[in-house]
């Protein structure tokens, strides 16, 4: 499993979390993964909530889940 730490001197927005994950891959097809994956911080899934809405704490953990195939 792939991971990647940002360290942040407090709460931010997932957009802006999401921001530093594609400036930390770039050239990778990265951003139009992360479109269609699932997002959960900490174990709260974020659904359809707006990015910018979301707050992700120091220290949470944030995981982009892409699509599986099958049931």
């Amino acid at each position: 499993m792939d991971s990647d730490t940002f360290e942040v001197d407090g709460p931010v927005t997932l957009l802006d979390l999401l921001g530093r994950v594609v400036a930390a891959h770039p050239g990778s097809r990265l951003p139009q993964v992360l479109e269609v994956c699932s997002v959960l911080v900490g174990d709260r899934p974020v659904s359809t909530q707006d990015p910018a809405d979301v707050v992700v704490a120091p220290g949470a953990s944030v995981e982009f889940l892409p699509p599986f195939a099958g049931g």
